[in-house]
């Protein structure tokens, strides 16, 4: 499979397209002139999603929507029919962890073998899977400094490793199992982002963007050391585009954070890009954040990872892209200026 060979009217199924990356992947490829078959759980949400969509500039004539669960069969076949490519970025991604870790598990690892055995059965093409620099960096010794690469995995027996961890983990995991199998490997790609931030499309600011959202809405009142790689939406899902056709990037997983940087340097870039808003100076020391994960289980997930700042080689996406990622300066301001625009804070 090859660019020059590639039919651009080609049908994508993009599941997750209501995120805030799915509607970036989705405005990327209507762009380059595919026709998008989005999935939703509820249908309502389409008209939603085509309006935002429009306003970003795309063409929403090639855009169709269907109505799937990870946790159910009902459709995944149907959805199928058409379709030269699997984009699939649905996946839960939550702030607050569950008390009962399957409620994250579940769908990921579910809706990834649904979503794959579907589409092997429709003989789609290439599988493009949104994993995550979770899959990848947790649980590893935290004096080490070398970036984490497309080699390294997250150990489940590990320190620090919490459930969203385990669910991006066990569903990559099972991706690759899935592909190997049914020896076709080669036609499976996973982009492992860090932290996406990045213009909105919409008023439903995501998971990501609420660490900006609570710096400039006083709910963070001082700054704990926690840690954070950041990259661009723009490029996560310029990303997954390319991997879809290239050649190259069959059967190979691709780290993407442009750098890590403490709240601390992220409240910084928030305080210039929103001159006049009282974002927090005031760092919190680490015993206090260890202090208060003793009272707040989410808090307690964070507590060893405190100042340790984790690097990921994103040499291989940068090859891909064919240029530089975008500075997560930039992210970082372009989160905070959506987030004003569209009146959030």
């Amino acid at each position: 499979m090859s660019q020059s060979t590639q039919n651009h009217a080609d049908r994508v199924l993009l599941t997750g397209i209501s995120g805030f990356l799915g509607g970036h992947v989705a405005l990327a490829l209507l762009k380059a002139g595919y026709t998008v078959r989005g999935s939703v759980r509820k249908l309502a949400k389409a008209d939603k999603v085509r309006a935002s969509l429009k306003a970003a500039g795309a063409d929403i004539s090639r855009l169709e929507f269907v109505e799937l669960d990870l946790l159910s069969d009902a459709g995944w076949d149907e959805a199928m029919a058409g379709v030269r490519y699997l984009q699939h970025t649905a996946s839960p991604f939550v702030i607050d962890l569950p008390e009962d870790k399957n409620e994250l598990i579940r769908p990921a690892v579910e809706g990834t073998e649904r979503a794959l055995k579907a589409a092997l059965r429709a003989g789609v093409e290439r599988i493009v899977l949104t994993s995550s620099m979770a899959a990848i960096a947790y649980g590893h010794d935290k004096a080490r400094t070398r970036p984490f690469t497309a080699a390294d995995w997250t150990d489940l027996e590990g320190r620090g490793v919490n459930a969203y961890i385990e669910s991006k983990t066990l569903a990559e995991r099972r991706a690759w199992e899935i592909m190997r199998a049914a020896g076709r490997e080669r036609d499976l790609t996973t982009i492992n982002p860090s932290a996406i931030l990045g213009p909105l499309l919409d008023e439903d600011p995501s998971t990501s963007a609420l660490m900006v959202k609570r710096l400039l809405d006083g709910s963070v009142p001082a700054l704990p050391r926690i840690p954070f790689v950041i990259v661009d939406v723009r490029d996560i899902a310029e990303a997954h585009v390319k991997a879809m056709t290239e050649d190259s990037a069959g059967g190979r997983r691709f780290p993407m954070g442009e750098r890590p940087m403490l709240m601390g340097e992220v409240a910084d870039i928030v305080r210039k890009a929103a001159p006049g808003r009282k974002v927090p100076r005031l760092n919190m020391p680490d015993w206090a954040v260890r202090l208060y994960g003793l009272f707040d289980r989410d808090v307690r997930g964070i507590v060893n990872e405190l100042g340790v700042l984790k690097a990921l080689d994103s040499s291989a996406a940068i090859a891909l892209l064919g240029r530089p990622l975008v500075p997560a300066s930039q992210s970082v301001a372009a989160t905070t200026a959506s987030l004003i625009e569209r009146r959030l804070v």
